[in-house]
């Protein structure tokens, strides 16, 4: 099998990629180690920054996006009880977020792929990038006995964290940055009217939770919870009353509980590897970087990947500069390091801390009260969260 560019993940970054390319009459294949409902079954979260809507516009998947997402102009942050609105919106002369599952969006691109006659080959096993260094790179595959090679110009690693493309760039060349927080989101879907409008960040003694949503009769809840918990230690009627406990008493007198529909509990880390790419294997998203969830960069800082590799290789392929390629790594960690300084600041200012005590306690207050008397700040803070420039 022969292709121009061979995408390792069958995610939201590989498939968008791929649908980009594909408009432009540039050929690919995308190699997923697991089956498409599994791909689908993943709950993630789903704020999406301006850039990232802009994308799928090109792309041509925007139509659902449009009527079903729910456009959201701030966010409220709430701390001892009191409860803080940032107008994204106002701040930021426009800019909005749109609250769109992440399964959503991958479904918009699976279908789209379809209707394109797109190449995504699922349970792909063994998936290895060759001769990544030389000018012609390949990936070899297996599905069964069978072991297919697929020949390529580049090769875009988007299989995540534990993926085999960053592996594939040796250790000696490889710098990686990471730390791992001491605590978890457990975090909770159900069937109920969401308790705001807003997202509410909510800053408590017992810890950091976050009211978020799905659609008008989906909601998405979290609490911060040790790394050592489980599951199985928080049933439905724990996890309500925890959360409850941790939003100002307004808000949770309105709570809406209900059954779980999926419950799961996920480690927050900072993670970054350099560089992003190595001969002509080229990272994207989780395979390169993760942020903690606090301040809805994951997804987002891998749309901004996809747009440098898709600017770039469009550049490649229709005017012969590769300025964009030879470029890439560089200009994408500007941007990622950024996304990760946001999202370590969020962090640090809203989760219970028990290594800082009661100084820490108090410095976070401070800070969310200089938050609230200073325009400049919440403009920062805005900015921030509806998505830095691409």
């Amino acid at each position: 099998m022969k292709t121009q560019v061979g995408i390792i993940g069958g995610g939201p970054s590989g498939l968008l990629l791929s649908q980009l390319l594909h408009l432009q009459g540039i050929e690919t294949v995308v190699l997923e180690q697991r089956s498409r409902d599994y791909v689908l079954g993943r709950i993630r979260a789903g704020v999406l920054e301006k850039g990232f809507v802009d994308l799928m516009r090109k792309a041509g998947i925007a139509d659902r996006l449009d009527s079903e997402g729910e456009v959201h102009n701030g966010f409220d942050i709430a701390s001892d009880g009191d409860l803080f609105n940032v107008d994204m919106k106002g701040l930021t002369g426009g800019d909005t977020v749109v609250v769109y599952g992440q399964t959503e969006v991958t479904r918009d691109l699976y279908d789209a792929r379809d209707k394109l006659g797109g190449i995504v080959i699922h349970e792909a096993q063994d998936v290895t990038p060759h001769d990544i260094t030389s000018d012609s790179p390949y990936l070899t595959y297996r599905q069964g006995d069978e072991v297919t090679r697929v020949d390529c110009d580049y090769i875009i690693g988007c299989d995540g964290f534990h993926g085999v493309s960053r592996k594939s760039i040796p250790s000696d060349v490889l710098r990686v940055f990471e730390r791992v927080y001491p605590f978890g989101w457990l975090g909770v879907l159900s069937r109920t009217t969401p308790v705001s409008e807003e997202l509410i960040y909510a800053r408590s003694e017992r810890g950091f939770a976050l009211c978020s949503l799905r659609s008008r009769v989906l909601s998405r809840y979290y609490v911060q919870v040790p790394l050592e918990d489980r599951v199985e230690d928080w049933p439905d009627e724990r996890f309500w009353e925890e959360l409850k406990q941790r939003l100002p008493r307004a808000v949770a007198e309105k709570l809406e509980t209900g059954p779980s529909i999926e419950k799961s509990i996920a480690p927050l880390r900072s993670f970054v590897a350099e560089p992003m790419r190595y001969g002509n294997l080229f990272l994207a998203g989780d395979a390169a970087h993760i942020v903690p969830p606090t301040g809805a960069k994951g997804l987002n800082s891998a749309a901004s990947d996809i747009h440098y590799l898709y600017e770039a290789l469009l550049k490649h392929y229709t005017e012969g500069d590769d300025r964009g390629l030879e470029g890439y790594s560089d200009k994408a960690l500007a941007r990622v390091w950024k996304a990760q300084r946001f999202s370590w600041w969020m962090t640090n200012l809203l989760h219970k801390f028990p290594e800082t005590g009661e100084f820490g306690q108090r410095m976070q207050q401070t800070d969310i009260d200089y938050l609230k008397s200073s325009r400049a700040a919440q403009i920062s803070l805005a900015e921030n969260y509806v998505g830095l420039p691409f």
